[in-house]
């Protein structure tokens, strides 16, 4: 049985606004770290539910979803989060399975089959959600493939560990440091240092990242952590500050040069 992991109640449909809810899961332990898990629920237009990173399926919660709607996809939005998606899969065996590039390859690696995946497109939605969610994949890292999402009638963006903001509070004592020492606490929520360090083309990361900003967003869903229910685009602009700010200062000088290069010689 797990642990209490400070969201509870777990395992349960949280409204966030007109067609979406969240659903706080149990922790997860990686190398010894619980993570709090958390999936997102996006009821489409045509009533079909999207469920983003899917969590520990009960059979309380698949009443409640099934009283909301059909589950018609499952979305692994990255390499690391595919854990309950075979069994949300027999459960719901008409759903379409999404995945991010990387999904299944990893999830092979450590001894899990998944069905087929379609894999989720790099700069632009599928078509079953296309003109309700905002979809792109954020470029740059050696292995890190991460598809982000919004949610257009409610402004949220939903991203899974391109954020991670952990209540230290909620953790045990012995797992705090961690926390800390990864800058990965929720007064300060930002990309995991493993993660960031593998995105090695700057530049792309950051036109991706002010393409997320440039949706607007109201609110944030994090798949680890506290997420944020006001002030979206100033938590993202928090969040990826160090990024931003050297790719802004990269083209202010660029553009610069490039207004010195136009100035007729003397």
């Amino acid at each position: 049985m797990a642990g209490p992991t400070g969201y509870e109640p777990l395992n349960t449909l949280k409204p966030v606004a007109e067609g979406i809810w969240l659903i706080d899961g149990p922790a997860i332990k990686s190398y010894g770290f619980p993570f709090p898990t958390r999936a997102t629920v996006v009821r489409l237009e045509n009533g079909d539910l999207w469920v983003h990173s899917p969590t520990e399926l009960t059979d309380a919660l698949r009443d409640e979803l099934d009283a909301l709607g059909p589950v018609k996809h499952l979305v692994a939005p990255n390499q690391f989060h595919y854990s309950y998606l075979n069994d949300w899969h027999a459960a719901y065996p008409k759903a379409a399975l999404w995945g991010a590039p990387g999904v299944v390859e990893r999830a092979a690696k450590h001894g899990v089959t998944l069905p087929k995946l379609r894999e989720l497109q790099w700069d632009r939605a599928e078509r079953p959600w296309s003109g309700q969610i905002k979809q792109l994949i954020v470029r740059g890292s050696r292995w890190h493939n991460e598809a982000v999402f919004c949610h257009k009638a409610s402004r949220t963006v939903i991203v899974t560990d391109l954020i991670e903001a952990l209540d230290t509070a909620k953790l045990p004592a012995h797992c705090r440091p961690f926390v800390w020492i990864n800058g990965i606490d929720d007064s300060d929520g930002k990309t995991p240092p493993i993660i960031r360090w593998s995105y090695k083309d700057k530049a792309a990361m950051a036109e991706d990242l002010e393409t997320m900003i440039g949706w607007g967003p109201e609110r944030v869903i994090l798949a680890h952590g506290r997420w944020y229910e006001r002030n979206g685009v100033a938590e993202l602009e928090r969040a990826f500050r160090r990024v931003l700010k050297d790719h802004r200062w990269d083209k202010l000088i660029k553009h610069a040069k490039d207004k010195q290069a136009e100035q007729p010689k003397r």
